[in-house]
């Protein structure tokens, strides 16, 4: 080959090497808190403070980034997941998630926990247009993509979990007079409004409602206020502690109205063991994840797997408390827009990919549920199912609902 071929070879070769290496490098999109080895995650967390029942939320999902980063990570690169308290104190929130931005200096803040913390600091986290993603709350306001782009709920709304009480109570007692309990903030009136929208014109049926103050250190005065009125069927919208107070306080009044008790107050060990588990039984509530307590899932291979992830990255971990399958299917919720995201980690970048889920599922999700977004749909879970607590576990019945606020 002659000299003047062999260069222009050599020239073209070097040429291509040299796109194809700026093309590898354009690929690799970075903001702050992403890199070649690492991707930064922020958490705000209750784990002192009035609602700190919810912490083990935080440390089943840092125990499933752990696991995560022992299988190599996510695309080579490892989670390094910042969670700080805020002792479900709105202020405290705004504090922390400055810090996180600015001297952490996340690629975005996964579940931040409670309605107050979150409104206190989801105009910051717009302005900053940093990811509020996956909100550890059900208001309805996380799903608002054209006013608040940056911020997106995950579990149902508690709206449509309104809606399906009500459905039930109009088939099975309509002829009911409903009390309702609920925590004074937009997660009580989301409660609520959901309750008497599904109501409709038979709203009426609400004959009593009080609220509360998470802070509170009893709601007795309430509770008799609320037998007092003649009710017979009980709605409870409260958070653990205040939820096991009003179980309590029903019994101890020898009151045995129809009980409903709003999802996010579930947990066998942080709620229904502390109200007692005889006073307990009956409740119906609503359920999208598998309840580690019911014997129908004893043989379940996603319930066998979380077993398993829990013996060894979270064994201090309670396997009666569903918040640590809460916090290991958000988790995976967030591994999986990750993953999606490629070398484009950038924060425009997982707004999008978070928008972009279809039909994801997570082996601890009830079958049939399935996690879906679009850039006009910031609910990614929309199907609940109804329970009852026979005393000793929760027990699904009736067939899977899709909720129907939010479009």
């Amino acid at each position: 080959m002659p000299v003047r071929m062999q260069n222009l070879v050599a020239m073209t070769a070097l040429a291509v090497a040299a796109m194809v290496a700026t093309t590898a490098h354009a690929q690799k999109k970075y903001d702050s808190g992403a890199s070649d080895s690492e991707i930064k995650i922020g958490n705000i967390m209750p784990y002192s403070g009035p609602a700190s029942s919810y912490g083990v939320i935080g440390k089943a999902q840092a125990a499933y980034f752990n696991k995560i980063n022992a299988e190599g990570g996510i695309n080579g690169r490892k989670i390094n997941f910042i969670s700080y308290d805020d002792a479900f104190s709105p202020p405290k929130a705004v504090e922390q998630a400055r810090k996180l931005v600015e001297s952490d200096e996340v690629l975005l803040i996964f579940q931040p926990l409670g309605t107050q913390s979150n409104s206190a600091i989801q105009k910051y986290m717009n302005a900053k247009k940093v990811p509020q993603l996956f909100v550890a709350t059900g208001a309805t306001k996380w799903g608002d993509p054209q006013n608040f782009p940056w911020t997106m709920g995950w579990q149902p709304n508690y709206q449509s979990e309104g809606r399906i009480y009500a459905a039930y109570i109009l088939k099975n007692f309509p002829n009911g007079k409903i009390a309702a309990l609920w925590q004074n903030d937009d997660a009580g009136k989301d409660q609520m409004k959901g309750l008497r929208d599904g109501l409709g014109d038979k709203a009426s049926m609400i004959i009593a409602d009080k609220s509360y103050e998470v802070s509170d250190p009893t709601i007795d005065s309430q509770i008799v206020a609320l037998k007092d009125s003649g009710a017979d069927i009980m709605m409870t919208w409260a958070a653990p502690k205040g939820a096991a107070q009003a179980i309590r306080k029903v019994a101890e009044l020898g009151w045995k109205p129809v009980y409903f008790l709003g999802n996010v107050s579930t947990s066998v060990a942080a709620v229904l063991k502390p109200a007692g588990l005889d006073n307990s039984k009956g409740i119906i509530s609503t359920a999208y994840l598998k309840d580690p307590t019911d014997p129908l899932w004893k043989d379940d291979p996603g319930i066998k797997g979380w077993l398993a992830f829990m013996d060894k990255y979270f064994p201090d971990g309670d396997r009666t408390n569903i918040n640590n399958i809460y916090g290991y299917a958000s988790a995976q919720t967030m591994v999986q827009v990750l993953k999606q995201c490629g070398d484009n980690l950038t924060r425009e970048n997982v707004m999008k990919q978070a928008a972009s889920l279809k039909d994801f599922t997570s082996e601890v999700l009830l079958p049939g549920i399935k996690v879906n977004t679009a850039a006009n749909d910031f609910f990614p879970i929309e199907q609940m199912q109804l329970m009852k607590f026979n005393g000793e576990a929760w027990e699904v019945f009736g067939d899977i609902i899709t909720g129907e606020v939010g479009h």
